[in-house]
């Protein structure tokens, strides 16, 4: 029997989602979850092969940062783990694992040792001189996260479901060229290796690595 594995690049598909489900309340948790799992189905349907072909939907995501720090300017603490962003993370956890046939794969976020940065835009202003250093304020700065473990999660599932002969096809939700080891792992293995950049513009060479591009959600304009 066909099976098909859909994998979800948390991060990508949230960057993603205000643009194409601009009908859709991106801060609303359950709605969030619901559209992954939809997501998921609607690749199913545009495959051609029937709902039960669905082997799993793994959803790869990073804890959020429950931390405090003081603010670069100010000096003013600031708690992570209390903002808005932390709480919809959170609920947006919960609700996908209460989805049939999800998986929630999570990695971590690193704040390395409390580092802030300018904001790209603050930079951008700064060297067109519509703003001085002085005029600097706690909001020009963003604290240095990055996300570890996901992409390493994402390759370890792929292989080991091409090794393990668990499904013939593989759905990949993402943008960049992170992913390309481990598809070219799969389709040594002979598996069908699909890639959803939800209609985001892709590099030319990548098309050489996957057996096909696949966006089911709404296109925008």
């Amino acid at each position: 029997m066909p099976s098909t594995a859909v994998l979800i690049d948390g991060a990508f598909f949230l960057a993603r989602f205000r643009k194409v489900y601009n009908d859709r309340d991106a801060n609303d948790p359950r709605v969030v979850a619901k559209t992954a799992f939809t997501m998921a189905i609607e690749h199913i349907r545009a495959l051609d092969r029937p709902k039960d072909a669905l082997f799993r939907i793994f959803f790869y995501d990073c804890e959020p940062l429950d931390k405090v720090f003081q603010r670069p300017v100010s000096g003013s603490e600031i708690d992570f783990g209390d903002s808005g962003m932390a709480h919809f993370r959170w609920d947006l956890h919960d609700n996908l694992r209460r989805q049939r046939k999800m998986a929630l794969r999570l990695g971590r976020l690193s704040d390395r040792g409390g580092e802030w940065q300018l904001k790209r835009a603050t930079l951008q202003s700064l060297r067109e001189g519509s703003l001085s250093w002085n005029e600097l304020r706690d909001d020009h700065y963003e604290l240095d996260m990055r996300q570890t473990q996901v992409d390493v999660k994402i390759g370890i599932d792929i292989a080991s479901m091409a090794y393990k002969r668990q499904v013939d096809q593989i759905v990949l939700v993402a943008g960049d060229a992170d992913f390309i080891p481990a598809a070219k792992l799969a389709r040594r293995e002979g598996i069908d290796f699909i890639l959803d950049p939800m209609w985001q513009g892709i590099a030319a060479d990548l098309n050489e690595h996957v057996d096909g591009l696949q966006s089911v959600c709404p296109r925008p304009y």
